[in-house]
């Protein structure tokens, strides 16, 4: 690929990552307006609005793995392992929008998209296993519950559209029940 098809691909998934995630109705004309590209250079790296969808996830999730890949080397396992719950708490409702769009255009998540996501819970629970190494998580919390609570804080600040400060409120009071008694 070219050096300038490669920049005007860049720029599609960032302007579709921002446009789909403040609006999942929103339209590829959006998309190509905000990259600063026409409608056509979005259609040839994308030609459906299915794809760029599917694209725009798979990249989140992504990135979403490899920071929890990332924070596994930390220091501090148990400050690593809140700090992902909460990125992944506070990036949401965009991430969530996207997932609406890809739903709402008559497509689930396809292949790419499910092995970044198995990739990112896989790296997620090795942060909840090294965690409850070092005592910053409760031993008795198992990944499938560990994992729920994630989803339902994710989907429940976004469905309440919690502010900032209420979001990170209600999440220490998830952290207070993660961790160790006594």
């Amino acid at each position: 690929m070219r050096a300038d098809a490669r920049d005007n691909r860049a720029r599609i998934m960032t302007a579709a990552d921002d446009v789909f995630g403040r609006s999942p109705g929103a339209s590829t004309d959006d998309v190509a307006k905000l990259a600063g590209v026409g409608i056509a250079t979005v259609f040839r790296h994308f030609p459906t609005k299915t794809e760029l969808l599917e694209a725009v996830l798979t990249l989140r999730l992504e990135r979403l793995r490899d920071r929890a890949r990332e924070l596994a080397g930390s220091d501090d396992p148990g400050a690593a392992f809140y700090a992902f719950f909460t990125q992944v708490v506070s990036e949401s409702t965009s991430k969530l929008a996207i997932a609406e769009a890809l739903t709402a255009a008559g497509a689930a998540a396809g292949a790419e998209a499910r092995a970044a996501g198995d990739g990112m819970r896989e790296a997620f629970d090795a942060l909840l296993v090294t965690a409850q190494k070092h005592g910053a998580v409760r031993s008795d919390a198992e990944f499938p519950e560990v994992y729920a609570l994630l989803i339902g804080a994710s989907r429940g600040a976004t469905a309440a559209k919690l502010t900032p400060e209420t979001r990170d409120r209600m999440l220490a009071l998830v952290y207070d029940g993660l961790k160790p008694r006594g």
